[in-house]
């Protein structure tokens, strides 16, 4: 079995679990920046092969009503966004996916077989196992059920897809998957059944939005496709130690390019391997691969974070260059690295963790440890009346560094690694400091009355 693996950033991305019988190549790639289903080792997107004719048929398990029908699998088109259910195919919310069968009408030398699929998160990966039948085979069970094995109906595995990325992140982005054989055909098919699996089970929300499925004819036209990759403009970078590898993707702000080429990049460079051990805990590697992309439809949000990358909002970063641009990438990067989808892909039931947390730690790091000169999280007389530790952002951020320096040096490691880990409490700060958060909310509110002369 032969394996390959192309990631749009660079950094190398290894297949989840995948397995193939022998001589069957399995190749994969994922693009998070979404430029056009365009990977190093997986064909785009056919309009003409040997599924756009055929039959699809969910054998076990229920479409999702949200999402398109099963036509989005075959139609030779992909969408055009992230998170657009109505173009995509995908089983039942909370359900543990299901059965496809495609019936191609005939018996074809299948050369190959492609997957494609679109999210941000979860819903991005792919997780199935592929069989093939020609239907001559005595026995032969055309729909087998789940609880049925198809190897002993007349069915012959292929291989075992599964794009999820080892490092525990939700693997958001574009998807694409090629199953071959080092023969040129992996065999005689008249039909081919695809056992889909959830890419996590402890939300709702882990079946794949599959937005194509291609066969190729090893006999057939050559292949066209309908689907035109976006003409980007990236910059890749990393760390010299080869450890972490970055693209920001310039394509919508070009005027940008030597801001990021002499700010953003040796901040980035710098300040990711220190949000890496600042906030570091058993067994969690934060993502290695990341990429920011500049983008003009956000509205009025500054930047966010998703699927292991970083949304900037190039209207806004136009105008805050010198002030607030880099100190809002660094809020970003903090959520990357934080990693708390993890613990919903981990265990059953992860204890929630309060927002005023998740971004009192990213406004902490940026405002007491990345630009602690610009005093932008400042307790004064005018915010004072209205100040609550859960007051999240810059409010919870100076919360959160009085705590520290006042009553344990590790507190925001210890807060974010249980936090990671599914297993946030509000007994947890009388454990690490002997009172509870809201007796601490009280103490910091008097130190700072008292710090003001009031």
């Amino acid at each position: 079995m032969k394996q390959a693996l192309y990631f749009a950033v660079g950094a190398a991305w290894a297949l989840g679990g995948a397995t193939a019988v022998a001589g069957v190549k399995i190749e994969a790639g994922l693009d998070v920046l979404g430029t056009g289903f365009a990977f190093k080792a997986v064909p785009l997107p056919a309009n003409n092969d040997a599924a756009t004719a055929a039959r699809f048929t969910v054998v076990d398990g229920a479409r999702d009503r949200n999402g398109g029908g099963l036509e989005a699998l075959n139609d030779g088109r992909v969408p055009s966004k992230e998170d657009q259910p109505a173009e995509n195919f995908f089983f039942q919310a909370g359900g543990a996916g299901g059965r496809l069968r495609l019936d191609l009408g005939r018996v074809i030398s299948v050369r190959q077989v492609c997957s494609y699929s679109w999210h941000n998160g979860a819903r991005g990966p792919q997780v199935y196992a592929l069989y093939g039948a020609d239907g001559h085979a005595a026995g032969f069970d055309a729909e087998p059920t789940r609880g049925v094995d198809p190897a002993g109906c007349g069915w012959r595995l292929l291989a075992r897809v599964d794009t999820r990325p080892r490092d525990g992140t939700a693997g958001g982005g574009q998807h694409g998957v090629a199953v071959s054989d080092d023969s040129g055909a992996l065999g005689a098919f008249r039909y081919l059944l695809f056992e889909v699996a959830p890419t996590e089970t402890n939300t709702p929300f882990g079946n794949t939005f599959y937005s194509e499925i291609d066969v190729v004819d090893a006999a057939g036209p050559a292949l066209t496709s309908g689907v035109v990759p976006a003409k980007a403009v990236l910059r890749r970078f990393g760390t010299p130690d080869g450890t972490y590898a970055f693209v920001v993707d310039e394509t919508e702000a070009p005027d940008l390019a030597a801001w990021v080429e002499t700010e953003l990049e040796p901040a980035v460079l710098t300040w990711y391997p220190r949000l890496a051990a600042l906030l570091a805990s058993d067994g969690y590697e934060p993502p290695a691969a990341v990429a920011l992309r500049f983008r003009s439809d956000m509205g009025g949000t500054p930047a966010s974070a998703g699927g292991g990358g970083v949304n900037l909002n190039a209207v806004w970063f136009r105008k805050e260059l010198k002030r607030e641009a880099l100190g809002s990438v660094v809020h970003e990067l903090v959520h990357v690295v934080q990693g708390y989808g993890r613990a919903s892909a981990a265990q059953p039931r992860p204890a929630p963790v309060p927002g005023w947390v998740v971004e009192g730690i990213a406004d902490y790091v940026r405002w007491f440890l990345y630009e602690p000169q610009s005093r932008g999280a400042e307790i004064t007389r005018r915010n004072l009346d209205g100040a609550r530790y859960d007051g999240s952002y810059r409010i919870s951020a100076n919360f959160l560094d009085w705590a520290t320096s006042t009553h344990d040096q590790e507190l925001v490691r210890k807060l974010n690694a249980a936090a990671r880990e599914g297993r946030y409490a509000e007994s947890l700060w009388t454990a690490w400091t002997g009172k509870s958060v809201q007796e601490l909310g009280e103490e910091w509110r008097r130190f700072h009355a008292a710090r003001l002369g009031g």
